[in-house]
This record gives structure tokens, C-alpha cells and sequence, in this order.
């Protein structure tokens, strides 16, 4: 299909080659600026085009109704506040006047957020993977007939390059209109099987040889020497992809698969001593542009921290190692100082860019840590690879080990304890430094979903450190999110910006903070938290199921339709809100002996299992290989009941125990499986499996081999 709507575009199209590339100058932005439509909207990135002359409309009825009404092209220009070459774009082109008086007068043009409409993003976003030749990402920007259906769809253009597209698409359409008509249908057409799923009616067969196979296909496919999946010079970067690595994690507790845990810590330790660390600040950048984690993307958004915070804190609660530990703290601390509102909700993202560069707040130049760190400069420069001529480009720098630390400290004659004094004591030093800078622009929008995320994150750093400050952040944003995002009828809403609450949530909204509400009744035995996320869940069942396919739509019933009703099936770095839900509907139905739950949770795997045979790449469902994992494994539920559970329950929470529900209180509290579990007197543990308990023990020593 792709190549004859690529084919049946070239006929009226000059398609040119925009690959990334430096501006050679920005537009000079006139005083006095008349706003556009977005002046009145939330979204960081649509109000960086409030003033723009091109004359932007937020995604909604009044601009729908003006393409239909004036019979114009609709231009879709979708992304992110942190996303570079939106930026890049903007200056060139929309904040020109002749570019503007081109697309005023032929279309009427819509500016989307991604973070806060991912359900239009993926439309569009689909259309360029049928059409596009160059590749996909953002700025996207689709053009569409009145109606919303698209006929092309692309990425980031020079402005002489965006120019010449619009000016034969408006010939075009003056022209041979049916042209673009019989593309917009065919390629609408791919955006609505795109997602296609059957549901077969046959019995589940979740068996270890399948889940060995699938790991083996997870492992073949990391780097390890450098950790990552394997690239090339083709395709050099490097996403962080946590959902991998929690997978392989389970699976060497399950297996002992040795390779699996070499994959592992080899892709977390590099990452950790890469430049997609911070390592002034903490936090990591959403990728890295090369095989080495050297040269990152320099944007930070919440939901890569979140995810690697839980990953880090499950993968030090299995090797112990103090690496990961460091990199927990620091990357909490950044959260903490850079992402977190006074209410206790987490901000989106920070910009790559800081006066008009990516990077620049984040490098350095060798002359000015000399100047900075006097005596200590020789030793630091050594440690983090920064050299004369620059280590990346410019004479810059990007922090990063090559070396152990053991090297560095033999070489300059120091014992460990005095190097990382030294390192210590420097990082500070610049931090005061950099703290003067010009600071890349923050997304201060609050994103349900991405919460949920962050809000595990700390959860799950509270449970491997029991760090009384990590679950105290984590309760203070649950109840704000249950504030301001909640409805009476526990409907959500997806974004959280100066005091108001709006946009109806999607899928990922529930099944993620539900995903985070379980965990954190894991960490405290309050079940007014378990209750909440088996309330949201009964919610999507009403307004998402779609029990056609046993799979969730994204939007609700209740949400105005788009061209396409997709359903998110694909794992990715968040991964997919089906494969989500599906693991909240498997736990809930454990923990309140739903069978239907558990039951809906087993079809969906089933649906999925034949897409994994099918194209052997288990790393896009490696949340769903999860829950394959705990069908063949199944979760022991642990009972903790008593006085003393608090103590007993961090005793447990040291162990990496992936395959462990956890319940219970200082009484029995409501739920079944509590029931007729308190003894007198004594803090009791119960290990469980499938409602059958074990002879229940009062050490924690004697629970653990009950779980082997």
C-alpha cells in the first residue's frame, strides 16, 4: 500500500529531501504582534505560536467548521514544547510573513500538542508512515482535505522546501481536486486498519517454551558490549526502552538466564555513564544520537525519568549495585528540584534548547572548568572524557565515562574515597555555575498519564530504599491528581495547567495511573488506593471496551470522533495503554478474585500472542511479554498481617521479587484473601498462590524460599 500512495503522490507532488539540517538564520520576530487563536490556550507549545502571523486554531469545532464552510485544506502541524526542530521550523517558516500570507490564504491551519492530544498525533502520525519516504517524526505536519482526511503527510521542512510543497498542493487542489480526493480515501482507509485486530474464541496456551523463545529473540536484538537494542551507522540512536529491560529482569528471576542479566546491566550502566545522563544535575535525555550514549537528544521529559527510576530501583534490588543507587538519588533530586509544582504534580519536560542551541546549558568548554575548579580541573576533565579540542563538536563538551573510576584514581595517585571527593565537590562547583545560565524552557504542564508514571517511579525507589521522603512524594501527588484530574463519576481528565483541570483522558490516563495506584497500595496496605484504581478501570470497561476485539479503544465513547477510533497495541518508550490495562485487569482479578478480570486479561494476551509469532519482535510487546511471563509464572499473593507489617514488608522489598503481589495491614481489612488472617499478638506472613496458601510463618527468612 505504501508504495502506490508514495507512487500516487509523486504525480502532483515535488517531495524534496529535508534532512536535518542547521538554519542558516532565523526570522526576526516584529513588535506589536496581533495573537493568533492559540493566545487563549494552556499548552506551552501552542502558546509559542500564539503570536506567530500564520493564523493558527487550536484543534476544535470552530476550525473544522471553517475548513468545511470556506472549502480550504486543512494543515495539521502537530508537536511538542521540548521538540527542537518544531522550534527550528517555527523560526524559519512560520514566523515569516510571506510563509504565513501562503498558508492564511489557501488553508486554514491547526496547531496540536501531541503530549496533550496523542489521539490526533497518532492519526497523522500513521498517515506519514503509509505515505512518507523520508521518515516520521516531529514537527509533523499532515495537510488533509476539509473534512480532516489526509493526503500527505511529512516531517521537518526548510522553509524554500515548505514553501514549494504548499504552493503545488494549493495548484493541485485548484486543479485536480479528484486526485487529492481518491488519495485522502485510500490512505484513510491504511490510518483505519492500521490497527486491526481479530479475536479468536479458543483457548489461552501460555507455555515456558514460547516465553524462552521470545526472551532469546530479546536478547539476540541488545548490544552487548554497549547495551541498547543494536545499531549502526544507518541508524545510530539509542532510545532507553525500560519496558525491555524490566522484561529481561523478570525473566533471569524466572530462568536465571545469565545473558539476559548481561543485558541488562550492560545497557544500564553504560546509560548511566553515558552523556544521556546528567551527571551534574541528574536525569536522562529522551535518546542518544549515536551507538554509545555519548551525544544525546538534550530534551528531559518526565516519562523517560519515571520509567528509569522504577528500572534502575528493580535492577539494584537485584544486583545490589551501588551504581544504580547514585543514579535513583540524583535523578529524584532533579525531579524534585526541576519537574515538581508546590501542589505535588510533575511538569512534562525541559526543552533541549537554551538561547536558541540545543544543548548549550548542558556543555562545556575545557578553558572554563579549568577556571572553575582550579587544581581539581586536571582530575575532573580526566573522569568525564573532556579534552582540549572538545569531545563532541566546537570545541564542546558532553560529560561522560569511558573509563572506570578505578583507572582514573590509580592514574592521578588517589584512593576511590578521595576520587570521588574530588568529583563530589567539583560537580557542585559547576552546578553553582550552571545554575546562572539561561535554563531551557520548561513544559509546566501536568499530564495525567505521565504522573502515573513518575508517581510509580517513586514508589518504586520508596520500596527498593525505603526512603520515607520518595513515598511521601508519591502519596502528595496521588491526591493531587485524584483532586484535580478525578471526576465524581471517575472520569478523568488528561491535563492539569494553572489551576485547571481538561481534555477528556484517554486510555493511558487510566491504565497508567491505575498501574501506579496498585503499586503504591503495595508500598503502604491502604486499600482506599486499590479501591481507586479498580474504580478507574470499571470505568474503561463502560466507556473504552470494545468487546468486538476484547481490546480498549484509546478515546472514550464519550469523546467527539476523529477519522479513526485506534486502539494502542505496540509497546514503545511508554508502553502500550491495551498492555497496561491488560496487567491492571490480571493483578485486580488476583487481588479481588474477579474472575472476569482475570479472564479479559487472557484474551488479550491471546490476541497478541499470534501478533508475536507472527513478526518475531517482542521488543515492541515487551510489556505484554510481561504479563506472558506471569501467566506461565504465576504471582504468589503475600499476606502480611499484623501489628508489625511495615517492618516485615521492608524486609521483603529488599529482595527483587517480580512475580509478588503484596497485601495486607495491621487487621484483615476487606478483601477476600485477608480473610481469617489475623493472629493474635503476632505479625503473620501468608505466601499464596491461585487462593491456596502455604503454612503461613512469622519471619521473613522462612517466607522467601516459599516463593521459589
Amino acid at each position: 500500500m505504501q508504495n502506490n500512495l508514495s507512487s500516487f503522490l509523486l504525480f502532483f507532488f515535488i517531495l524534496v529531501t529535508t534532512a536535518c539540517k542547521t538554519p542558516n538564520g532565523q526570522a526576526q520576530i516584529k513588535e506589536n504582534r496581533t495573537p493568533n487563536h492559540l493566545v487563549k490556550e494552556r499548552s506551552p507549545y501552542l502558546l509559542q505560536h500564539a503570536y506567530n502571523p500564520v493564523d493558527w486554531y487550536p484543534w476544535n469545532e470552530e476550525a473544522l467548521e471553517k475548513a468545511k464552510k470556506e472549502n480550504k485544506l486543512i494543515i495539521i502541524s502537530v508537536g511538542y514544547s521540548a521538540c527542537h526542530w518544531c522550534h527550528v521550523m517555527e523560526h524559519e517558516s512560520f514566523e515569516d510573513s510571506t510563509v504565513a500570507k501562503l498558508m492564511n490564504e489557501n488553508f486554514v491551519s491547526i496547531k496540536v500538542d501531541r503530549e496533550e492530544r496523542p489521539d490526533i498525533d497518532d492519526v497523522y502520525m500513521t498517515a506519514c508512515h503509509l505515505t512518507s519516504r523520508r521518515g516520521c517524526g516531529w514537527p509533523l505536519n499532515a495537510i488533509a482535505l476539509p473534512d480532516g482526511r489526509p493526503f500527505f503527510a511529512g516531517t521537518y521542512f526548510p522553509k524554500k522546501d515548505w514553501t514549494q510543497l504548499l504552493q503545488n498542493i494549493s495548484n493541485t487542489y485548484k486543479n485536480d481536486k479528484i486526485r487529492l480526493e481518491e488519495a485522502a480515501q485510500s490512505i484513510t482507509d491504511g490510518i483505519q486498519s492500521s490497527d486491526k485486530i481479530v479475536y479468536y474464541d479458543r483457548d489461552a496456551n501460555f507455555n515456558r517454551k514460547e516465553l524462552d523463545d521470545l526472551a532469546k529473540e530479546f536478547v539476540s536484538a541488545i548490544d552487548m558490549r554497549l547495551g541498547g537494542r543494536k545499531a549502526d551507522q544507518q541508524r545510530p540512536t539509542k532510545f532507553p526502552m525500560p519496558n525491555n529491560y524490566e522484561f529481561l529482569l523478570g525473566y533471569n528471576h524466572l530462568s536465571g538466564n545469565e545473558q539476559a542479566m548481561k543485558a541488562v546491566n550492560v545497557t544500564l550502566e553504560n546509560m548511566a555513564n553515558g552523556g544521556i545522563y546528567d551527571h551534574l544535575g541528574g536525569g536522562f535525555a529522551r535518546y542518544s544520537t549515536d551507538m554509545e550514549w555519548k551525544v544525546p537528544h538534550f530534551e528531559k521529559m518526565l516519562y523517560d525519568n519515571g520509567q528509569l527510576i522504577s528500572l534502575y530501583s528493580h535492577a539494584y534490588q537485584k544486583t545490589k549495585n551501588p551504581l544504580y543507587k547514585k543514579i535513583v538519588y540524583e535523578t529524584l533530586e532533579f525531579v524534585e528540584r526541576e519537574l515538581t509544582s508546590e501542589e505535588g504534580g510533575f511538569y512534562s519536560s525541559l526543552d533541549a534548547d537554551s538561547e536558541g542551541e540545543e544543548g548549550k546549558f548542558y556543555i562545556w568548554k575545557k578553558e572554563d572548568i579549568n577556571a572553575i575548579l582550579g587544581d581539581d580541573a586536571a582530575v575532573f576533565c580526566d573522569y568525564y572524557s573532556v579534552t582540549d579540542h572538545g569531545n563532541w563538536e566546537e570545541g564542546k563538551n558532553i560529560l561522560h565515562l569511558t573509563r572506570p573510576p578505578e583507572k582514573i584514581a590509580s592514574k592521578h595517585d588517589l584512593s576511590l574515597e578521595k576520587l570521588n571527593e574530588l568529583i563530589d565537590r567539583s560537580k557542585k562547583s559547576l552546578m553553582k555555575v550552571r545554575n546562572k545560565r539561561i535554563r531551557p524552557g520548561l513544559d509546566d504542564k501536568v499530564l495525567t498519564a505521565w504522573n502515573g508514571l513518575m508517581l510509580k517511579g517513586y514508589v518504586d525507589a520508596y520500596r527498593a530504599f525505603n526512603e520515607q521522603k520518595f513515598l511521601d512524594a508519591a502519596i502528595k501527588n496521588a491526591e493531587f491528581l485524584l483532586r484535580t484530574a478525578k471526576q465524581s463519576d471517575h472520569r478523568l481528565n488528561r491535563n492539569y495547567k494553572d489551576g485547571e483541570s481538561g481534555i477528556n483522558g484517554f486510555l493511558d490516563d487510566y491504565a497508567i495511573l491505575s498501574d501506579a495506584l496498585i503499586s503504591l497500595y503495595q508500598a503502604t496496605f491502604d486499600e482506599k488506593w486499590l479501591n481507586q484504581a479498580k474504580a478507574f478501570v470499571d470505568y474503561t470497561l463502560v466507556h473504552f471496551y470494545d468487546d468486538k476485539t476484547k481490546m480498549f479503544f484509546f478515546t472514550s465513547n464519550t469523546d467527539e470522533p476523529l477519522i479513526a477510533r485506534k486502539k494502542v497495541m505496540s509497546d514503545n518508550v511508554i508502553p502500550a495503554s491495551n498492555s497496561i490495562m491488560a496487567r491492571n485487569l490480571y493483578h485486580l482479578g488476583l487481588y479481588f478474585y474477579d474472575k472476569e478480570y482475570t479472564s479479559k486479561a487472557s484474551k488479550m494476551l491471546n490476541t497478541i500472542v499470534d501478533k508475536l509469532q507472527t513478526i518475531r519482535q517482542p521488543t515492541f510487546y515487551s510489556n505484554w511479554c510481561i504479563l506472558y511471563q506471569q501467566f506461565v509464572n504465576e504471582p504468589y499473593e503475600v499476606a502480611i498481617v499484623g501489628t508489625d507489617f511495615r517492618a516485615k514488608r521492608v524486609q521483603l522489598d529488599q529482595q527483587y521479587l517480580p512475580n509478588v503481589l503484596l497485601l495486607g495491614g495491621v487487621n484483615e481489612g476487606s478483601l477476600e484473601l485477608l480473610k481469617n488472617k489475623f493472629v493474635a499478638d503476632q505479625t503473620t506472613i501468608y505466601v499464596c498462590r491461585n487462593k491456596t496458601c502455604k503454612l503461613p510463618v512469622t519471619e521473613v527468612e522462612k517466607a522467601l524460599p516459599l516463593m521459589k
